[in-house]
């Protein structure tokens, strides 16, 4: 009786991987291949906008739920869910510490802007009387 290994395994896995990202692509290339071609003015049969629309998310959702089942999936899956884990260990600053930051900022890009403003006139009030731009 023969006993599968684990390089076994995962070269089955990855076999499998491989046709569920197969699946995946013609699933996409078929949901885009049809919104298409059932775009166009069809007088022998011109679908609803309405069933367009289903088809395109049902294809789309098939197409998703495929991909999620695939080892890069289920990293997705595990990094969505450790971000959200993340984000609310995240402090947000308040109203008035936000508004206070954006005037801050505008404040010091005008004050910035107005420097570089007078050394570029100043330099270039030297540069022309130093050559034949001033006369």
């Amino acid at each position: 009786m023969r006993t599968n290994t684990n390089s076994e395994k995962t070269k089955a896995n990855e076999t499998l991987d491989k046709i569920k990202w197969t699946v995946v692509v013609l699933l996409v290339a078929f949901m885009v291949w049809g919104n298409f071609y059932f775009s166009e003015p069809n007088p022998i049969y011109q679908p609803n906008i309405v069933i367009r629309l289903v088809a395109v998310v049902a294809v789309f959702a098939l197409a998703f739920v495929t991909m999620l089942t695939t080892e890069k999936g289920k990293a997705f899956i595990e990094f969505a869910k450790e971000s959200r884990l993340e984000l609310r260990k995240v402090v947000w600053p308040t109203r008035k510490e936000t508004v206070q930051t954006t005037l801050l900022v505008a404040v010091i890009t005008i004050v910035v802007g107005s420097c570089l403003w007078g050394l570029d006139t100043i330099f270039y009030w030297i540069i022309s009387t130093l050559t034949v731009l001033g006369h």
